[in-house]
């Protein structure tokens, strides 16, 4: 996934993950024979998945369940092989025509082949098969669906320059560093999506577009922001950027080293950055009403939460799809005034806010200090009980002497990255805190942590699936737990 911030230090993968393809040692297959195969099911990442005569486990790009395909194998491994469609012979009920004319030569879009209904029932399996690994077995999933295809509201184009003088701005191949030039995204939000033709057509004019490194675009309710990755200051093409961002009406700043640099020629001012939560639609009934200045007037300030952030913060790239995952934890977790609650990994307050509106004390923590500063800063703006305090939660004993330090806890969101968190899960056995939702971009690392939160006494109780990357093969999980002992 595309990060507009570094928050969440490098998101490491688990190592266990159906949804990363895993390097090994391999051998690039030289022979252009088909072979013909029958795909029986998808694997987590939403390859095919199909059998050779001798029994060896086919990974085939694009086809899907029940297609008799004409393989050729492209990467040979010891345990499987990697193969593409050369001729497909029949084609399932659930294939469609891919909405994006990059689709197969961009990364970032993998599953656009397949229906949505089939792409989310694929993501709801997933998260099934997993945990019966780990012989956890799951009742009912609830779907929380975003209405819209045009969702990212954050994207990182990457630019270069091509052998021939060519200014290429866009995504990634699948597998590659190799850059793939687009003219619009179908999965951008149409604020963003509308930059990408002056973007591609400002590059062509820069003195020196080499000097270039990325481009990253940021869409809130209140600011367009396009941020450039400068690897030189050029005084020539400052002011291109800056003509640009003034003809655009867009926010713009200038990355230079670790030092963000804000053109405010555009309205005048730093743009304000932040996510807006409305109270009314996660089922909050506001404990107490901020004053106006804080927010907007009357009972519509009282009825949203406000989390600014910065350039550098990790945000959910679906605002929809985020915002039934907090009204989804709320309704889990019936936050009860006075109540001390725990947000572990807790961001800009995504959680911690919203539940502390409901009346409850919220403890956030953060491993980043910089992100404690923001919790507090955000807590304060909108008057909410939130206190905010640094841990390494990747320390079992740091976790436990956190956790020894406030009693009473009647329950604790974790929100980890994509390594999860193993440390908090294998001793929270010990404090026996009733009830904790575990919200996970990596059902593998779920899995693993779901078995040590089991054998530590605790009870599956509900579970759901988000679809944050519509089109994608990743996904997000949420579950709560109840201690059962």
């Amino acid at each position: 996934m595309a990060m507009l911030g570094k928050r969440r230090p490098s998101r490491p993968a688990s190592g266990h993950s159906g949804l990363v393809r895993q390097p090994s040692r391999k051998t690039e297959s030289k022979d252009d024979t088909s072979t013909t195969l029958v795909v029986e099911r998808l694997a987590h990442d939403g390859r095919g998945v199909a059998h050779s005569v001798e029994g060896k486990t086919v990974f085939i790009d694009q086809a899907l369940p029940g297609e008799h395909v004409d393989v050729a194998i492209h990467v040979t491994r010891k345990r499987y092989d990697e193969a593409h469609i050369k001729n497909r012979l029949t084609s399932s009920e659930q294939r469609v025509e891919p909405p994006c004319t990059y689709f197969g030569q961009c990364g970032g879009c993998d599953l656009q082949h397949l229906n949505l209904t089939a792409q989310r029932r694929h993501k709801r399996d997933v998260v099934t098969e997993l945990m019966a690994r780990q012989g956890l077995t799951l009742g009912p999933i609830t779907a929380l669906d975003g209405s819209s295809e045009r969702y990212r509201r954050r994207a990182r184009l990457g630019v270069r320059v091509d052998g021939q003088g060519n200014v290429l701005l866009g995504f990634r191949a699948p597998n590659s560093h190799r850059l793939v030039d687009i003219e619009q995204c179908h999965v951008l939000v149409p604020a963003l999506n509308k930059l990408i033709l002056p973007l591609r057509q400002l590059l062509a004019t820069l003195a020196s577009p080499r000097l270039v490194g990325h481009v990253e675009l940021l869409a809130t309710d209140e600011a367009t922001v396009v941020l450039v990755r400068q690897l030189k200051a050029h005084d020539q093409d400052r002011v291109r950027w800056q003509q640009f961002a003034e003809q655009q009406q867009v926010s713009l700043g200038t990355w230079l080293g670790r030092v963000l640099h804000w053109n405010v020629a555009c309205g005048g001012a730093t743009p304000v950055l932040q996510e807006v939560l409305n109270l009314d639609e996660l089922g909050i009934q506001r404990a107490s009403s901020p004053p106006s200045e804080h927010c907007l007037s009357g009972d519509k300030a009282s009825s949203l939460v406000t989390l600014r952030f910065s350039p550098g913060d990790f945000l959910q790239v679906n605002a929809e799809v985020n915002q039934k995952m907090v009204a989804q934890v709320v309704a889990w977790l019936k936050p009860a005034p006075g109540q001390q609650l725990v947000d572990l990994f807790a961001g800009i307050g995504n959680f911690s806010l919203p539940l502390a509106a409901a009346g409850a004390k919220v403890l956030a923590v953060e491993g980043n200090p910089a992100m404690v500063e923001r919790i507090t800063a955000n807590a304060d703006t909108n008057l909410l009980d939130v206190h905010a305090q640094q841990a390494d939660l990747s320390d079992d004993k740091k976790v436990q002497m956190l956790l020894s330090e406030h009693q009473q806890i009647a329950a604790i969101v974790l929100d980890p990255p994509r390594s999860g968190a193993e440390a908090v899960c294998q001793v929270l056995g010990s404090y026996n805190v009733p009830r904790v939702a575990y919200i996970s971009c990596d059902p593998a690392t779920l899995a693993r942590d779901a078995a040590h939160l089991v054998h530590a006494g605790y009870r599956v109780k509900q579970v759901a699936v988000a679809d944050m990357f519509l089109h994608t093969a990743h996904l997000e999980t949420l579950m709560l737990f109840e201690y059962e002992g």
